[in-house]
């Protein structure tokens, strides 16, 4: 799964946008700044696909399907790839409404043999930004109410590095593929769902102090030695 992630590089990922001829609009002027320890039910930057549009924009993490009459106690913030196509709450928007969230790498807690768990910083290994696929949907409370924006990661089985700390992983796309997944009528976009290649991702233990989201700074991703007891940082 995938439940806290970084994101600092927006000027990155709208420079790959414009490499791999990505045409966008942004819908409202992004307020952006750098967050090391995304939590759900955050307001965070996803490219949406609409058809041939592509709108760069803030959207609730925690999807809300449109045909909810109020809003759900639950707002998935993952959706297993294997069971989109079955899933009321998703479903939907298999092939109707794909999007991209952006992202500088996630976290993910690994149980340790003295019952405790060791956050660790995943990334990707050649340090371009990551691109998670995503649902997204628009939802209203009623016809007066400005409309929310709303979007859930897909994950789906973890990869070689992954399985170190975890079963599943959000699903990472390749920026050749973006163009193609944000396409959600081609039913071929599906076949990008696939946990990335071997050694594509990097990964090392930090501070549990990323368990507060509170704690929200630069220092959430500084290397930690989890062979020192006092829990001191350090950096390489």
């Amino acid at each position: 799964m995938c439940g806290r992630f970084v994101f600092y590089e927006l000027k990155d990922f709208i420079k790959q946008m414009h490499q791999y001829e990505l045409p966008f609009v942004e819908e409202q002027e992004i307020d952006f700044s750098a967050n090391y320890n995304i939590a759900p039910d955050t307001d965070i930057v996803v490219l949406l696909g609409d058809q041939s549009k592509y709108t760069l924009t803030l959207a609730h993490w925690g999807v809300i399907p449109h045909w909810a009459k109020a809003m759900p106690k639950v707002r998935p913030i993952n959706a297993r790839a294997e069971t989109l196509a079955i899933k009321p709450y998703f479903r939907h928007m298999l092939h109707r409404s794909h999007c991209i969230i952006p992202a500088s790498g996630f976290y993910e807690w690994k149980q340790t043999a003295q019952s405790k768990k060791q956050p660790y910083y995943i990334h990707r290994a050649d340090g371009k930004p990551m691109a998670f696929a995503g649902l997204w949907d628009i939802w209203k409370e009623d016809a007066s109410a400005a409309p929310i924006v709303s979007c859930t990661i897909i994950t789906t089985d973890a990869n070689r590095e992954m399985k170190f700390v975890h079963d599943r992983m959000p699903v990472i796309l390749e920026p050749e593929h973006w163009k193609e997944w944000l396409d959600a009528s081609k039913p071929e976009a599906g076949k990008l769902l696939l946990p990335s290649k071997d050694g594509a991702l990097a990964l090392y233990p930090i501070s549990t102090k990323v368990n507060n989201p509170k704690n929200s700074q630069h220092d959430c991703i500084v290397p930690y030695d989890d062979s020192n007891e006092t829990g001191e940082l350090f950096r390489v």
